[in-house]
C-alpha cells in the first residue's frame, strides 16, 4: 500500500504524456485493424449511398459545362432559345457510363466519409502523442479538408466554366465547303478532366498546411520562405503547367492562388514563430523564478 501511495504522484506527473503503459505490438495491430474496419465501413456505406444518387451527382458535376455553353452564347451575342438545345454527352463503350457512375460514387463517398476516416486515423495516433503535440497537429487536421473544399469550390464555380468556354470556342459552324466542328463530350473523359481540376486545386490549397507545419517543427522559417519568394512564384507556374490542361487560362487560374497561398503561409509562419517565442520566454522566466526561489531557500 505504501508503494502504491508513493507511486501515485508519479503517475499524475506523467499526465498528458503518452500512455503510462506501453502497448505490445499485437495490441497495436488489433487497434489498427479496428480503425481500418471502421474507416472502410464508413467508406463503403457512403459509396453505396452515393451510387444510388450517382446520376444526380454527375449532373451536378456537369453544371460548369452547362454554364460554359450559356457563357459562350452570351459572348457570341446569341439571344433567346435554349443554349443546351442539340447539346449532348455521349459514351462510346457499353460499360463507360456504368464505370463513370462507379467513379462518381467513389469520389463522392470518399469526400463524405473523410471526416470519419480522419477521426479514426486521429484516434489511432493521438494516444501516442503528448498534449502539446495534439494541440499542434489538430488544427492542421481540421484545416486540410476545409482548404481542399475551398480549392474544389474555386474550380467548380470560377475556373471550370471559363476553361470550358475556352475549349468550346474552337467549335465551328461549317459552311458550303467545310464541315462543322462540334463538341460531343464523353462522360468518362469529362469526369476525368473535372476530377483532375478538383484534385489539382485541392492539393495545391494544402500549401499553407504543409509549410506552416514545416515551420512549426523547425525545418523552415518565415525568413527562408520570404527569401525564396521569387523561386516559389516560378515553381507555382511550373506546377500549374503540369497539373492543369494545356491552356493558359487554367494554368494562370491555378498559379495565382498558389502564389497567394504562399504569402498566406509566410504570414501563418510568422504567427507560429511569434507564439513559439512567447512560449519560450515564459518558460525561461518560469525557470529563472524557480532558480531564484531555490537559491533564496538555500
Amino acid at each position: 500500500m505504501a508503494e502504491a501511495t508513493e507511486k501515485k504522484p508519479e503517475a499524475e506527473e506523467s499526465d498528458g504524456a503518452p500512455g503510462d503503459r506501453k502497448m505490445p505490438l499485437l495490441e497495436h495491430l488489433v487497434e489498427l485493424r479496428n480503425r481500418l474496419m471502421y474507416a472502410c465501413g464508413a467508406l463503403l456505406i457512403a459509396f453505396l449511398a452515393c451510387y444510388y444518387f450517382s446520376d444526380k451527382i454527375y449532373l451536378f458535376l456537369t453544371q460548369p459545362l452547362v454554364r460554359a455553353y450559356m457563357l459562350l452564347d452570351a459572348v457570341r451575342g446569341a439571344s433567346g432559345g435554349d443554349p443546351l438545345h442539340g447539346r449532348r454527352m455521349i459514351f462510346t463503350a457499353p460499360q463507360e457510363a456504368f464505370i463513370t457512375y462507379l467513379k462518381v460514387a467513389f469520389f463522392a463517398g470518399a469526400f463524405i466519409a473523410f471526416p470519419i476516416i480522419a477521426s479514426q486515423l486521429w484516434m489511432f495516433v493521438a494516444p501516442g502523442l503528448y498534449k502539446n503535440e495534439k494541440r499542434a497537429f489538430l488544427p492542421f487536421i481540421v484545416a486540410t479538408p476545409v482548404l481542399f473544399f475551398m480549392g474544389g469550390a474555386l474550380v467548380y464555380y470560377v475556373v471550370a466554366p471559363f476553361a470550358f468556354t475556352f475549349f468550346l470556342s474552337f467549335q465551328t459552324a461549317g459552311g458550303e465547303s467545310a464541315l462543322p466542328i462540334e463538341l460531343e463530350t464523353r462522360v468518362g473523359e469529362y469526369l476525368s478532366l473535372v476530377m483532375q481540376f478538383i484534385f489539382a486545386f485541392g492539393l495545391c490549397f494544402q500549401l499553407p498546411v504543409l509549410l506552416t507545419l514545416l515551420v512549426r517543427v523547425g525545418i523552415l522559417s518565415s525568413e527562408q520562405l520570404a527569401a525564396k519568394r521569387r523561386y516559389a512564384i516560378v515553381g507555382a507556374f511550373v506546377v500549374a503547367a503540369v497539373l492543369t490542361p494545356p491552356d493558359v487560362l487554367s494554368q494562370v487560374s491555378l498559379a495565382l492562388p498558389i502564389v497567394l497561398l504562399y504569402e498566406v503561409s509566410i504570414w501563418c509562419s510568422k504567427l507560429v514563430e511569434k507564439k513559439r517565442a512567447q512560449r519560450e520566454a515564459e518558460e525561461a522566466a518560469r525557470e529563472a523564478a524557480e532558480d531564484a526561489k531555490s537559491a533564496a531557500s538555500g
